[in-house]
């Protein structure tokens, strides 16, 4: 993953399960695309759903 572009399509894509920690990322992602919100959030927010999702890989 390089940038909110990519974490959205890969919550899009590959989290299905429709949860609240999936929904937040979303948001986040959409307000970082929007310039409302900064990286880092989006980046907590995308880290706690793919945990929940269990689809994060260590570098």
């Amino acid at each position: 993953m390089f940038d909110v572009n990519d974490a959205a399509a890969i919550l899009l894509r590959d989290l299905s399960r429709r949860t609240g920690k999936r929904k937040i990322a979303m948001d986040a992602c959409r307000k970082v695309l929007r310039g409302e919100a900064h990286p880092p959030a989006a980046r907590r927010a995308f880290v706690a759903a793919a945990l929940e999702a269990k689809i994060l890989r260590s570098d």
